[in-house]
């Protein structure tokens, strides 16, 4: 990798602390245009202007600009370019600067990260800058970096900016032959940033999605004994699943809909919630903790609409959900590591010690330093014992 010598490749992201920016779904709302700069030193290459003219229209950027100067005067250029913005009138979705110029000449990057930072119209909105510097004497040389950036971008846009950026990092350093290859990534983002142009999630894609897989459960011919289904969503405070374009959609609803099931009439149907159910944080109590008590069901000789229901919420109703941005959900690690330890074992009881590691985690919130604790809650209508494996 000619371009990155020692970590010279750096990305930072500085947004103001506008509260509506976010909305309640912890998810960048890229709604105005998206503008992209290119700030070059004369020693930078045409083939990589274009390649970074790719990747740019490949992110979505509707207007990419490229202006050429000595590194002294890159602050001047982004000045103007800030006015250009503010001078626009409207609000802005997203900014990308990449600064590209030989090595050791970017030595306060900062400066013009914070420059960008007093625009008006990007208040509250994420600006990126990519840090391309070159090896000594040489013109900087994009090569696999922005090549396995471009790639990715198109083949996964659903992705995050910092998933694409993330896996490219551990592609590239992979391929790298220098030992002192290190590139960094610096975030301030407060939620996801994805540039893909992908359509929103509705709630009522969710109820389109179990009427198709129930459709194909009545038309198996071999007998099916057992179903299960992962909803994971963000939730409302009375415990409705929310889809981006607002509109909300019951789980009892989309229950009801596998219930309608005549192949699965009378075998298990297991539903793993993942969503918040309201904004309330646990703080946690004492030592003497209450412990959680569920009862059994008695089903007269007909069989009731609801029973052979197991339904496992993450969190308590009115509670968030937590969820680790890199581990993932504690709750589904934690339950896949006992369904592997003892998968002949009673669901239920296995269900159990997993809520006893999830009460006994202390997690940290996305938004404060304070430790929180979680509990699941089980809701069964299983008229049997349940046994994932004989």
């Amino acid at each position: 990798m000619a371009f990155l010598v020692s970590g010279t490749l750096r990305m930072a992201a500085q947004i103001a602390d506008a509260r509506d920016s976010l909305g309640r779904k912890g998810k960048y709302s890229l709604q105005g245009p998206r503008v992209a700069l290119t700030l070059s030193s004369p020693e930078v290459s045409a083939s990589t202007i274009a390649v970074l003219e790719d990747v740019f229209q490949t992110l979505g950027f509707e207007s990419c600009q490229r202006r050429e100067a000595s590194v002294q005067d890159f602050l001047r250029e982004l000045t103007g370019f800030r006015e250009q913005l503010d001078a626009h009138g409207g609000p802005m979705g997203c900014a990308l600067v990449a600064l590209v110029a030989p090595c050791g000449q970017l030595r306060q990057p900062q400066q013009l990260v914070r420059e960008l930072s007093h625009c008006g119209a990007l208040r509250g909105c994420p600006k990126v800058f990519l840090l391309l510097s070159g090896t000594s004497g040489g013109a900087p040389k994009a090569g696999a970096f922005l090549t396995s950036l471009g790639e990715l971008c198109g083949r996964c846009p659903h992705w995050s900016l910092l998933q694409l950026l993330t896996e490219v990092f551990c592609r590239t350093a992979e391929e790298s032959s220098e030992a002192t290859y290190c590139p960094v990534l610096r975030s301030s983002l407060r939620g996801a940033l994805c540039l893909g142009d992908i359509e929103p999630w509705r709630p009522k894609d969710f109820q389109e999605e179990l009427a198709r897989f129930r459709e194909q459960l009545d038309t198996h011919r071999d007998p099916v004994s057992c179903a299960l289904v992962a909803l994971m969503a963000h939730g409302g405070p009375q415990g409705q699943l929310l889809g981006a374009d607002g509109q909300e959609v019951q789980p009892e609803a989309l229950v009801q809909e596998l219930n309608c099931c005549g192949t699965l009439w009378g075998c298990p149907k297991i539903f793993l919630l993942q969503a918040c159910r309201g904004g309330h944080r646990d703080t946690g109590m004492g030592p003497k903790g209450r412990p959680w008590f569920w009862r059994w069901l008695q089903a007269p000789p007909a069989i009731p609409s609801h029973a052979d229901i197991l339904q496992i919420n993450v969190d308590a109703q009115g509670c968030i959900a937590y969820r680790d941005e890199k581990k993932g959900s504690d709750f589904i690690q934690m339950l896949v590591e006992v369904l592997r330890t003892d998968p002949g074992g009673d669901l239920l009881e296995l269900l159990t010690e997993v809520n006893r590691q999830v009460c006994e985690l202390d997690v940290l919130g996305p938004d404060c330093d304070e430790r929180r604790k979680a509990c699941l809650e089980i809701y069964s209508s299983l008229r049997r014992r349940l046994c994932l494996q004989v």
